[in-house]
């Protein structure tokens, strides 16, 4: 839902992500194979899990750079459609609030 608060030229940092994706990738392809060379099986095998994590984060960030920039709203569009019918609270009472009277002691 658009607030209104947002820039207009707003965009991710997809390459900042996928660079750091990248860096991720590295470390865990070597953390398998240190952690299998080792002989550490249970460590390769959580390298090898966020390896894993780590390419599939890296293609849909690819995926998400060859889509390109997507059509974002201008600031004439609702951020939602506007309700046909009356309010769905009660509306106050015509009277404002006044308080009790304070007991006054002799």
């Amino acid at each position: 839902m658009r607030t209104g608060s947002e820039p207009a030229t707003a965009r991710s940092a997809l390459r900042a992500r996928f660079w750091l994706s990248v860096w991720g990738l590295v470390w865990a392809i070597f953390g398998t194979a240190v952690f299998a060379l080792v002989g550490r099986p249970g460590w390769a095998a959580a390298c090898g899990v966020l390896w894993l994590v780590a390419t599939v984060d890296m293609t849909m960030i690819l995926r998400h750079i060859r889509q390109g920039p997507h059509y974002q709203p201008g600031r004439d569009v609702p951020p939602y459609r506007p309700v046909d019918s009356g309010p769905p609270y009660p509306r106050p009472s015509s009277r404002p609030y006044t308080r009790p009277p304070r007991p006054r002691h002799p």
